[in-house]
């Protein structure tokens, strides 16, 4: 697993003083790929018409890691990181009947804005991949319309 680094350093020239980072020390940041995965993924739930991020069996360990406390945020996000660069693959599921095409562009956009605001890397590419559409009260109607063979 690469780290993200951003480093700051301090320079003097003989035209300009030299200049500190906003602490006024100079040092090296490294961001773990496991915070650019969160960061993604939770900018892509926030996009209206996302109902979930990730595949089905990362869906089903996702609902019991929720069950215990445990969310994981990065779930359904895969990312490359450079040193000056990164790119994003989302999974996820959408609601219906919202226009794929518009969501995906949402998460697009998201996505990026939110590592580059955040993070602070320029954004390759971020692909999006709908694997599923969930269809509200699917589940529930199906309970219902069972009706018991024994009284």
């Amino acid at each position: 697993m690469a780290d993200t680094s951003i480093t700051t350093t301090t320079a003097s020239t003989p035209a300009a003083p030299a200049r500190a980072n906003a602490s006024g020390t100079a040092g090296r940041t490294t961001i773990d790929d496991t915070v650019v995965s969160k960061v993604a993924g939770i900018a892509a739930r926030e996009v209206d018409g996302v109902h979930s991020l990730g595949g089905g069996a990362a869906r089903a360990i996702g609902a019991l890691r929720d069950a215990i406390g445990q969310r994981d945020h990065g779930q359904g996000v895969k990312v490359e990181v450079g040193e000056k660069q990164v790119a994003a693959d989302v999974v996820i599921v959408a609601e219906y009947p919202v226009s794929l095409q518009q969501v995906a562009d949402g998460v697009r956009s998201s996505v990026a804005r939110a590592l580059e605001q955040i993070v602070g890397m320029e954004v390759a590419e971020v692909n999006v991949t709908v694997q599923d559409v969930f269809i509200p009260g699917d589940d529930d109607e199906d309970d219902d319309k069972k009706e018991s063979r024994v009284a």
